[in-house]
């Protein structure tokens, strides 16, 4: 069975250095921080008290306010990510065969905003049960998937995949597979994360996950920074538009790129730890590779997961260096986490995102933020400190891990007919 080519027609994005296309790569372009005190409560008692939040962001500015009121925040932003996505692909209720098109959307906690403000107000009360009818539904985190099908009557494959961080990519590799298998013309693959609260934020706290470097917000996603002392929390949605090659000519599409090949692994090792050799990273990027029937040599540029945390950086070097071994020294590496911070389960899709612009483009978005190398970390590599680089990009590569030890790779190309 002769397999689709899978191509990119459409993307949309909420993020926290933009919340559209073209603001998102500018600020990423221009090295600009996401990150600031955190606006959405009180963190004042909190040891960490900043995050990259999500900026200008009025839901009734792009849905209605009563639909808006009966979706968790991080629906909010998939169901306008999704509005955005189908506009720039130039796809509507009319123009699709709907049974043909379908959605595949994740989250790492879904609607932890809802389930926190739901059991907080029953805590407060004398123990009679008060819940809201939309408490469940809103909290899911596979509903998120089912409001966007629903707002766009999309009646193909349909579900939501969690791998805590690697969720998004995961989803882009499970519409690739099934738009390759042609069981669908259209999939929008993406995810969302939206838990810059207090359970999201006392969970990740408590874990000394999180920079605590709240005088100076903007400097405090350091990857690969001798100094880096833990992550920056972001919240984030993103879809891209995934179609098969036939269906994107047959009507005419805009095409980013092309999606060459995705890989999944476990590194089997520890809840929270990426293991310290970066095995499962390394096995990760060699089968997204062997998928895509690539060599190293041809990938010319790495979004990292790069997460500005002590062990989890020096580990997926080590990765690389073992997957690429001198063709390293020539490629380049970046960490956008450094602008956007972690934002979880959408972390994925919004450096997929990325990754397709920077092959458009030709242009390596920069590791903002290093000021003193890390001994333990390979100097000789480029990890396009500081400056966005220009450079012939045929290949890039995007990494995602998450916690339990899951790791996900997509690697896109140019488009070439």
């Amino acid at each position: 069975m002769e397999l689709n080519r899978v191509v990119i027609t459409g993307i949309g994005i909420i993020s926290p250095i933009g919340n559209n296309l073209d603001d998102y790569w500018n600020n990423l372009v221009n090295g600009v921080s996401g990150a600031g005190p955190i606006t959405l409560y009180d963190a004042s008692k909190f040891k960490t008290r900043i995050a990259c939040e999500v900026k200008g962001f009025k839901p009734e500015d792009y849905l209605d306010r009563k639909e808006a009121r009966k979706v968790d925040r991080f629906t909010q932003f998939g169901l306008v990510a999704s509005d955005m996505a189908m506009a720039d692909a130039g796809l509507s209720k009319d123009n699709i065969n709907p049974d043909r098109v379908g959605v595949i959307f994740g989250s790492g906690i879904g609607g932890v905003q809802t389930f926190q403000q739901e059991v907080s107000d029953f805590a407060r009360g004398d123990g009679t049960p008060r819940f809201s009818p939309f408490f469940i539904p809103k909290m899911i985190l596979d509903i998120a998937s089912g409001q966007i099908s629903m707002r766009h009557n999309l009646r193909g494959p349909n579900f939501a995949v969690v791998s805590a961080c690697a969720t998004s990519t995961n989803c882009i590799m499970e519409a690739y597979n099934l738009l390759r298998l042609n069981k669908a013309d259209i999939i929008l693959a993406g995810g969302s994360e939206a838990a810059v609260i207090e359970a999201g934020m006392g969970g990740f706290v408590s874990m000394k996950a999180l920079s605590e470097r709240n005088d100076d917000p903007t400097t405090a996603s350091r990857p690969y920074d001798k100094d880096r002392d833990g992550f920056v929390m972001g919240e984030a949605g993103g879809i891209i538009v995934m179609e098969t090659l036939k269906s994107a000519i047959a009507r005419g599409a805009k095409i980013y790129c092309e999606v060459a090949g995705t890989g999944a692994t476990a590194d089997a090792f520890h809840v929270t730890a990426p293991h310290p050799e970066g095995l499962g990273a390394r096995n990760v990027m060699k089968a997204a590779l062997e998928d895509a029937g690539m060599r190293p040599e041809d990938i010319d540029y790495i979004n990292t997961h790069g997460t500005s945390t002590p062990l989890g950086d020096g580990a997926e070097v080590k990765a690389i260096l073992g997957v690429f071994g001198e063709h390293a020294y020539k490629l380049n590496i970046s960490s956008t986490k450094s602008m956007t911070g972690h934002c979880l389960g959408a972390a994925g899709v919004i450096e997929a995102i990325a990754s397709v612009m920077s092959v458009v483009h030709d242009i390596v978005p920069p590791t903002i933020n290093h000021f003193t190398d890390d001994p333990d970390i390979d100097s000789r590599l480029n990890f396009t400190f500081n400056k966005a680089q220009k450079k012939t990009i045929r290949a890039a590569l995007s990494n995602t891990f998450g916690f339990g030890g899951h790791n996900a790779c997509v690697i896109v190309k140019k488009y070439v007919a």
